[in-house]
């Protein structure tokens, strides 16, 4: 901000003063943008997504934020409503064709993303002390934590990584209440060096029955790294997958439950508790999860207005 002297008066400034004023103060709000793109880049390098230039990252940002509005008010506008695809559903594993089925409904696996769904991570000689000032004060639970790189130092050794960790408001309430009524499973694109630590800090209970890592998902045409859920299961109607990137169950959209992105600017998020927890417990009563989130989310227009067609 440019000083002003001693005897200088607000009304006095001139046009010139003024711009220049706004510029210094712009300088300064995108230089602590970069510090923080920067320390996202080490969060999108483990979730096996590329290294993005600041212009493609904050789009990428953007545009998970606009094609999803909160859960309980997704509305995807399709400008023709003619070219939907058509939408196959298939019969749950011993469904009997109609007839009421006696037996108690399976229970419900619910497979949660890691990296901006429970947590958010950055490399903490990256991370602004503003930011995370900010975020310690208005309360949200934080750890540091060293991890393994994938990548060596000049001596070909392993190269460990200094994390610092922000979890999510409500996050342990909320694995509590889901493993009342679901099995819980943690599926990342994450390397294990990096998300195995981190898991175990948030999992101290041992909530998730299983943790899958990046050398279990799959590439597709349209996307790497990509979590194909027939690996738990063949019959897909008690599965639900939550995650901040669709692209991450393009395989089964039908199966999906885009979340919002969170990060450390986002200390008062309530995703958790008062949106996924509902929705998974209203779930949780369903013999088959499918046609609810169709009605839902619509996921295989999504998915064709972004170019990927559904089978």
């Amino acid at each position: 901000m440019a000083e002003m002297g001693p005897t200088a008066e607000v009304c006095a400034w001139r046009p010139v003063q003024v711009w220049r004023a706004l510029m210094d103060w712009v300088a300064f709000v995108v230089q602590i943008i970069v510090q923080i793109a920067r320390g996202a880049q080490f969060a999108l390098s483990h979730i096996g997504l590329a290294t993005l230039p600041l212009p493609s990252l904050l789009a990428s940002f953007s545009s998970s934020s606009t094609s999803f509005k909160p859960l309980p008010s997704v509305e995807l506008s399709l400008h023709d409503s003619n070219s939907s695809p058509h939408v196959c559903v298939d019969s749950c594993a011993g469904e009997d064709n109609g007839h009421e089925d006696d037996h108690r409904v399976e229970k419900l696996t619910v497979v949660l993303d890691l990296d901006e769904t429970l947590v958010c991570a950055y490399e903490t000689s990256s991370l602004p002390a503003i930011v995370r000032n900010q975020a310690v004060e208005a309360g949200l639970k934080w750890f540091e934590m060293q991890c393994v790189s994938a990548d060596k130092d000049s001596e070909g050794k392993e190269k460990i990584n200094y994390v610092t960790v922000f979890e999510r408001p409500g996050l342990q309430e909320f694995l509590e209440h889901i493993s009342e009524f679901a099995d819980l499973v943690l599926f990342t694109a994450g390397l294990e060096g990096y998300a195995r630590p981190l898991v175990d800090k948030i999992d101290a209970e041992n909530r998730f029955c299983r943790r899958l890592y990046r050398p279990s998902t799959v590439s597709t045409e349209y996307r790497e790294h990509v979590k194909d859920l027939s690996c738990l299961s063949k019959d897909l109607c008690r599965i639900v997958i939550v995650d901040n990137n669709p692209f991450s169950f393009l395989l089964q959209p039908l199966n999906g439950v885009p979340c919002i992105p969170f990060t450390a600017g986002q200390p008062y998020d309530d995703q958790l508790l008062d949106v996924l927890l509902p929705l998974l417990k209203h779930l949780s009563l369903q013999k088959d999860v499918r046609p609810v989130l169709y009605e839902r989310f619509h996921m295989p227009e999504w998915f064709q207005m972004h170019g990927v067609p559904v089978s």
